[in-house]
């Protein structure tokens, strides 16, 4: 084969796929479809990359001359298992095995390597099939590099999909997160507090589709100096994620709820605390449309969330709580918190735990807790969500 005669490799097309909403029906996967499109072209537009995107079948297709940094951007939608920038060719074996050799020279490798194919269509549409473009493919990129064949696990996988008379060949591939596209579940309120679990939780809903309307309960003098700007730091994080989506920050005046908690109530104090976070976030919810309450609570992690109190704290509300990390241990939440890019701003120092008693009730009851808080605490709480602010920052790049 003339390498040299060969076009260059340049990607001008990103393939993009998605799971979850793949085996729904026709017409809910093709309302989902149609958001999942809409989503890469906001996030695309959001970071600068001018692109077209299309809403086919089985993929997004991305149209543009910065192939390499739209399939990274189109990775971070919600929804997307895949993107990959592809060079686009006739969906000719020649043309295709050409310029596998060119990408394959444009890159080489010393490791192992291995041409996944995937042919779309009738099987007398082309006349090669998938395992011609492994075989004649494979033997084209092992011209060019040294390297060996291995089909369990290569350092470099070499992509092809032909449909139609369109033939994709890519490189590269960037993984997305999965789930469903933001957007087709209804919205939820995330209760943040900028530490690494809260920020997560919030990511997890995003992930199952759920616009978040992030709240942060300000507990005034008893949070630290940097404890709102932390929250504040780590929702314009998520915010990069959802560019089209209503992502403010709706900042709560709790500090005198804390004060009062602090001076009248004794170890079922950070439960009383609790409840008025969600009664807070019940009532944002209620006036936005929220079907529900989302919290960075693990089970056992603290001691305000043991099975036993956080069956007490929930009792303070009748929308559902959600909590997506609920059996993650602190580990796992820390590594997604690196991996979304909201563990350097919760990992600020803030000073908050002047709020908890020195010797916390680990096995509340309701009845005990309910006796011990104001009567009013709930009402107050639901008062001062009335009275929030919202702070609206420029998005952090990611």
């Amino acid at each position: 084969m003339d390498d040299a005669s060969a076009p260059p490799a340049t990607p001008d097309t990103v393939l993009v796929s998605f799971g979850d909403l793949s085996i729904k029906s026709r017409e809910v996967r093709g309302k989902m479809t149609r958001r999942l499109r809409d989503n890469v072209a906001a996030l695309l537009d959001a970071r600068g990359v001018d692109a077209a995107v299309e809403a086919e079948w089985a993929r997004i297709v991305v149209h543009t001359a910065a192939a390499d940094r739209a399939a990274r951007v189109a990775a971070d939608a919600m929804g997307v298992v895949w993107a990959r920038p592809a060079v686009s060719r006739p969906a000719d074996l020649d043309a295709v095995t050409r310029t596998l050799a060119t990408l394959a020279g444009d890159a080489p490798t010393t490791g192992t390597y291995a041409v996944r194919a995937r042919r779309a269509g009738d099987a007398d549409d082309h006349d090669f099939s998938s395992r011609d473009i492994e075989r004649v493919g494979g033997r084209a990129v092992g011209d060019v590099v040294d390297a060996t064949v291995d089909l369990d696990a290569p350092d470099r996988t070499y992509h092809v999909e032909v449909r139609g008379d369109d033939a994709y060949v890519a490189a590269t591939t960037h993984a997305g997160p999965g789930g469903l596209p933001l957007g087709t579940q209804d919205p939820l309120v995330a209760l943040v507090s900028g530490g690494h679990d809260s920020p997560v939780a919030a990511y997890e809903a995003m992930r199952r589709g759920s616009p978040i309307r992030p709240v942060y309960v300000s507990p005034g003098d008893y949070g630290g100096p940097d404890h709102e700007a932390r929250a504040v730091a780590t929702v314009r994080r998520l915010a990069r994620y959802a560019p089209n989506f209503d992502c403010r920050l709706r900042v709560v005046p709790g500090g005198p709820l804390a004060e009062t908690l602090h001076h009248e109530v004794g170890d079922t104090r950070m439960l009383s605390w609790r409840r008025a976070l969600l009664t807070a976030a019940e009532t944002v919810a209620d006036r936005e449309g929220a079907v529900g309450i989302v919290t960075g609570e693990a089970l056992g992690q603290k001691s305000s969330q043991t099975a036993a109190n956080l069956a007490v704290t929930d009792a303070a509300v009748d929308l559902p709580v959600h909590r997506p990390l609920l059996t993650w241990d602190k580990a796992a939440i820390v590594d997604r918190a690196r991996a979304i890019g909201t563990d350097d701003d919760s990992s600020i120092p803030v000073g908050c735990e002047r709020l908890a008693p020195s010797f916390p009730e680990t096995r509340a009851t309701l009845d005990g807790v309910e006796a011990a808080e104001p009567d009013d605490l709930l009402d107050r709480a639901a008062a001062a969500a009335d009275d929030l602010r919202v702070v609206d920052p420029p998005a952090q790049p990611l």
